[in-house]
């Protein structure tokens, strides 16, 4: 550890390092220059220092290879991978290893996320981000706002997948492995018939609403059978050895079961907070009404976008109504940006409180006219641009992060480390907006020109 070099520097081993200079004038080095790093670390706990073994990382290194998960859309694996033969993300990082050194340490930034996810909240970082990136702001008065759905990376759910996985759960992983540590015998079940009938029902193309609604009747008695066997196992020997997440997958597993029950006799809209996957209990099913993808599982973000840079203003994995979001959003904007007189939104947003809301503070929308009075030609012209705003960029906009930045199926496991990972996808694509604007800027007119 001791051959680590540390960031800012100008010299490598043999004295002045070229390299070093090629990095400041890549777009990773300006990408690198652009985001205020002693901000975000001043968000975090200091570290600490004294005896123990050194850290691969400091505040700004761990902050560092989220930025550049998101930017090089890769994942844990080969981003360790690139990071040992690559120069240009250690010295992004601020870690530059010696030659005969490497991390080989891959679950490293699980543990990064989850050190971030219990010392700060997403909120926090993106205001440090906001003061920083408002200088280069020019269109301030004009803002734009809509809703999308960050998916996360899940088999398509079903009740009988569902139910199933919780049969497994409870009796391979937990009850038979339980027995076999007390050197008891396995209480009667059913479990190798109905793995057996499991098994035939899913190698059919198509199932019939009889067969299925058959099937999720077994699972449902076998399930409930299964958690009463292993609730009576945990009383009588106080826990069984289980650890505090088995525990927490046991609670879970009981909610399906009675979610499921309920859904027997009841339909599904008559149910709140249900549960569509074992492993990421807090998914809901959010209903986008699209042709495509009707319903989508996963985070359902408000994003507001000044000036092509989008900031989140509430992220949730529970539904709801985008349109009311739009006096707070108005009141976040002047709060950073100042008073807002231009707003572009659909028109889900356009209910009489937001119209009057917008009249009474003289923001111009785009919103649909309604009543008699006439738009002069300059305001038709106006409405037309912001919409076509609205509708290109930022719209293209949620599809870069999706398709660049690693957002299309979200892999990680955790209601906070999503909405990390979110978040830091969002800001590494204004990074990247901010350091080509300012390189722009200081680029010399002939290149302008050409």
């Amino acid at each position: 550890m001791k051959d680590i070099m540390q960031l800012p520097f100008f010299k490598d081993f043999d004295g002045y390092s070229p390299k070093y200079h090629f990095f400041r004038n890549s777009l990773l080095g300006q990408v690198h220059d652009s985001i205020p790093w002693d901000g975000l670390v001043a968000c975090l706990p200091e570290e600490r220092t004294g005896r123990g073994a050194l850290s691969w990382f400091g505040g700004k290194g761990m902050f560092a290879l989220m930025f550049l998960k998101s930017y090089l859309n890769v994942s844990d694996r080969q981003l360790l991978e690139r990071y040992n033969t690559d120069w240009s993300l250690q010295y992004f990082c601020g870690k530059v290893l010696a030659e005969n050194q490497q991390i080989k340490d891959m679950t490293i930034l699980t543990r990064i996320r989850a050190y971030l996810e219990k010392h700060c909240e997403w909120e926090n970082f993106q205001e440090v981000l906001i003061n920083h990136w408002k200088q280069d702001v020019n269109n301030s008065h004009v803002l734009l706002m809509d809703a999308t759905c960050y998916e996360s990376f899940i088999r398509f759910p079903t009740d009988v997948k569902l139910l199933w996985e919780s049969c497994v759960w409870v009796f391979e992983k937990q009850l038979f492995s339980v027995c076999g540590e007390m050197g008891m015998a396995r209480p009667r079940s059913k479990y190798r018939e109905q793995k057996i009938a499991q098994m035939g029902y899913s190698r059919k193309r198509r199932n019939s609403f009889k067969e299925t609604l058959r099937r999720r009747k077994a699972l449902v008695y076998l399930l409930g059978k299964g958690i009463g066997q292993l609730q009576q196992i945990l009383d009588r020997f106080q826990g069984a050895g289980l650890g505090l997440a088995d525990f927490a997958r046991f609670a879970v597993v009981k909610k399906v079961h009675q979610q499921q029950e309920f859904l027997l006799d009841n339909p599904p809209s008559a149910l709140k907070d249900r549960i569509v996957s074992l492993h990421k209990p807090y998914l809901r099913p959010i209903v986008r009404g699209k042709e495509n993808r009707p319903v989508e599982f996963g985070a359902k973000a408000h994003v507001l976008q000044v000036d092509g840079l989008a900031f989140i203003d509430k992220l949730d994995f529970n539904a709801f109504n985008e349109c009311t979001r739009l006096k707070l959003s108005v009141a976040k904007h002047k709060r950073f940006f100042g008073p807002a007189k231009q707003l572009g939104a659909d028109r889900i947003y356009a209910t009489n409180k937001n119209r009057s809301f917008c009249t009474d503070h003289k923001i111009f929308t785009c919103f649909p006219k309604k009543g008699p009075r006439k738009h002069g030609k300059s305001e038709k012209i106006l409405r037309s641009e912001i919409s076509r705003q609205r509708a290109t960029v930022m719209e293209g906009v949620f599809g870069t992060h999706k398709e660049s930045y690693g957002l299309s199926k979200i892999r990680v496991k955790g209601e906070k480390r999503e909405k990390l990972m979110i978040f830091f996808g969002i800001m590494a694509a204004n990074a990247v907006k901010i350091a080509k604007r300012r390189a722009e800027k200081e680029s010399p007119p002939d290149q302008k020109a050409a």
